[in-house]
């Protein structure tokens, strides 16, 4: 019995090995074989395909998308500056070819210079408008009123009126402001704070007015200068 256990060992493993060889290479022939998903996704190229692409690249330009839809035509060779003036002195052919049957061209009227010189003399010779004899009526200047001229001026000088102001101080806090202020108050002064930007900084300037002349705006500096007040006459035009 035991010479054939031994020998059905053996055939079994003989037969073990056969089998397990034959799944292997059938395994491998399916994997070698069989179409890998994520590599065979992409089309394969040929060489047709490879040339057209290089001649297509040939004469490629990549500035081309800067030139806008319309680019730059290529200069035109010397030698057709050389036909143009060739064919400079034969116009007159080519105008008769145009016109075969010879009708004549219609005449362009040009302007006569001595008209127009003689317009221009009578309009420069013309009397001055009827305003201007106003402006400078003679009777009105003999009779001691003034001419339009004179009037314009006075009129002008007049728009523009000046006032004054006494500037008691300028400080750089409101409080400061506020105290001389409270001063001026005490003397009998009403004093305004108004804000400047002077350098980029604010300004408080504490000011008495305004005065439509300069004599009361220099008694009131006076006062204060009576009371121990530095104060400042400040003219301004509006």
């Amino acid at each position: 019995m035991k010479p054939l256990v031994r020998g059905g060992f053996i055939t079994g493993l003989v037969v073990g090995l056969v089998v397990g060889l034959g799944v292997a290479l059938a395994v491998a022939l399916y994997v070698t074989k069989t179409p890998v998903p994520f590599i065979d996704k992409l089309p394969q190229r040929t060489a047709e395909q490879d040339a057209a692409e290089a001649e297509k690249n040939k004469h490629w330009d990549p500035n081309a998308p800067l030139a806008g839809k319309n680019p730059a035509r290529p200069a035109v060779p010397a030698a057709s500056g050389v036909v143009q003036a060739a064919s400079a002195p034969g116009q007159p052919a080519a105008a008769a070819a145009a016109n075969p049957m010879g009708t004549p061209a219609p005449a362009v009227a040009q302007p006569a210079p001595a008209a127009s010189a003689a317009v221009a003399r009578a309009a420069a010779s013309a009397p001055a408008p009827a305003a201007s004899r106003a402006a400078r009526d003679p009777a009105a200047i003999l009779a001691g009123q003034p001419d339009g001229a004179a009037k314009a001026a006075t009129k002008g000088a007049s728009a523009v009126s000046t006032v004054f102001f006494v500037q008691a101080g300028a400080y750089a806090r409101t409080e400061d402001a506020e105290a001389q202020r409270a001063k001026l108050a005490l003397l009998g002064l009403d004093a305004r704070i108004t804000e400047r930007e002077q350098s980029g900084r604010t300004v408080y300037r504490v000011r008495v007015g305004p005065f439509d002349s300069r004599e009361p705006a220099e008694d009131t500096q006076g006062r204060l200068a009576g009371a121990g007040i530095e104060a400042n006459l400040v003219r301004v035009e509006r």
